[in-house]
């Protein structure tokens, strides 16, 4: 079983930028592919972006291909998401989550608590 905390959620003016990480409890944290998923009000969760194991593919969304960065540290069982040029609508909670596999394969059975991340126009 892994364990996931987020952090780096905030308030930001849009165009601006915010960091999230997520730190993974356990030592097989390389064994996971790793993603980043995000609920606005109102609206289901969708996926934004993912990792393989070894950080050696990513996939993100459409909607913030070009502006956010996944990336992920083994050693430090950490996984980021670095957002760029922020809009209104990616107000929500965002989480992390850890897939069963190398790969990102099908709905992630491990779940962070999330953080809010709030971008104001």
């Amino acid at each position: 079983q892994v364990q996931l905390v987020e952090s780096g959620g905030g308030l930001v003016q849009a165009g601006g930028s915010l960091r999230l990480s997520c730190a993974a409890s356990g030592r097989t944290f390389s064994r996971y592919a790793m993603g980043w998923f995000r609920q606005a009000p109102g609206k289901e969760r969708e996926f934004v972006a993912a990792i393989t194991w070894s950080g050696g593919n990513t996939y993100y969304a459409d909607s913030v291909k070009g502006r956010f960065t996944i990336s992920r540290d083994n050693a430090k069982n950490t996984v980021y998401l670095q957002m760029n040029s922020l809009k209104p609508e990616d107000t929500a909670v965002y989480y992390c989550a850890a897939y069963n596999g190398l790969v990102p394969n099908g709905e992630p059975p491990h779940w962070g608590q999330g953080t809010q991340v709030t971008v104001s126009s």
